[in-house]
């Protein structure tokens, strides 16, 4: 029997998969954390037939975009364009964000605006999912079947999104 008969998948979780980020999240309608931040854990997993080359993606092409993504997020304060009830202004060279009567002022150059409702494990790992499948298109073609993203917040505590390649 031939080893391309099968499902294949591949799994990348490396210590270099980490970013730390600041933000904050709105739950149970107009409920408001602190700031604060995480030391983020990433992994990526892939699933696609073997190709010429007898494998899924070349795991060096997968972890370098993988990595020069998430190194946007680094050492930056997450905020979320979509939100309802927060507001984020882009000024010239500052952010202003509001909720309610809370307001924070950020230097430009420290933030990275999502286009996400929420700065949630679960929605930073989907930007990054559409990130990486846009990155990866063009040299991968449409080989691979899904992407799967593992963002972790805590330790143990996952968001995971799964889109389509």
């Amino acid at each position: 029997m031939e080893s391309s008969q099968g499902q294949f998948r591949v799994e990348l979780q490396k210590e270099q998969l980490i970013f730390s980020s600041a933000h904050f999240i709105t739950f149970a309608g107009n409920i408001c954390e602190r700031l604060h931040g995480h030391n983020y854990g990433v992994k990526a997993i892939v699933e696609g037939p073997l190709d010429e080359n007898r494998y899924v993606v070349d795991f060096i092409a997968f972890r370098d975009n993988l990595e020069k993504i998430i190194r946007r997020l680094d050492h930056h304060m997450l905020l979320p364009k979509n939100h309802a009830t927060i507001a984020v202004e882009v000024g010239e060279k500052e952010v202003l964000t509001t909720f309610e009567d809370k307001r924070w002022i950020f230097p430009l150059e420290d933030c990275i605006i999502l286009p996400i409702v929420n700065t949630t494990a679960e929605e930073i790992a989907w930007w990054i999912a559409h990130e990486l499948r846009a990155a990866m298109k063009p040299s991968v073609g449409d080989a691979i079947e899904t992407l799967e993203i593992g963002v972790d917040e805590n330790n143990g505590q996952w968001g995971i999104c799964r889109i389509p390649w």
